[in-house]
């Protein structure tokens, strides 16, 4: 019974609530499973309150809830790494400028979006085929879905715009995976399709499906 309520006390100091997004999350990084992370590493616990910090002074708190912001790889359990993990305290300030553009130019076309990956240390990054100067070994990056029911099309469309109206201003990246998972980071002004090549991404090729 302790147990049970000190989770839900924890529940009460880092969750917030959002509806279930339309990508499928990796097994083990649910929020039941992020509250178990946080139960059993005191750490861990330590350094997402000074994450969760300094998101609100940078004013992004509220853009995709911090839980899943720390997670990692969604090939974690096949590499024997972290399902979830805080990173590096430098790194914090790419992802607030990353969230910033998520704030004000994702989100407003799309509405809602849900974090699926964000950081991954060295290791993690190279075993889920991440490249070696990956945005997300820096946490520049997050793979994101939308939340509310979207086509692929009208996705896409949308971001493509976006990206070549405010993209530059923010030196943001953006790549196509398939199905509805995207990638979004502020390490420098590109954009790819599935294949990693500029060539390929949709928002060149006009190809939405």
């Amino acid at each position: 019974m302790q147990g049970v309520r000190r989770i839900a006390a924890l529940a009460a100091l880092f969750c917030t609530s959002v509806p279930a997004a339309s990508q499928t999350v990796a097994e083990g990084q649910a929020r039941a499973d992020y509250l178990a992370w946080l139960a059993r590493e005191p750490a861990a616990r330590a350094q997402v309150l000074s994450f969760k910090t300094f998101l609100q002074m940078k004013d992004v708190e509220d853009v995709v809830p911090t839980w899943q912001l720390v997670r990692t790889a969604s090939m974690w359990r096949n590499c024997s790494g972290p399902r979830f993990e805080v990173a590096p305290i430098a790194a914090w300030q790419h992802i607030s400028e990353t969230l910033e553009y998520v704030k004000k130019h994702v989100e407003p076309v799309i509405g809602e979006v849900e974090a699926l990956s964000g950081y991954r240390n060295e290791r993690l990054n190279q075993c889920s085929g991440g490249a070696k100067a990956s945005a997300h070994r820096h946490f520049y990056a997050l793979d994101l879905t939308p939340v509310r029911p979207l086509s692929r099309p009208q996705m896409i469309r949308s971001l493509c715009a976006i990206h070549g109206f405010r993209g530059q201003e923010y030196d943001i990246g953006m790549g196509f995976y398939s199905g509805m998972r995207f990638h979004v980071d502020s390490k420098g002004f590109r954009k790819w399709g599935a294949n990693g090549q500029g060539a390929t991404s949709p928002c060149v090729t006009g190809n939405y499906a």
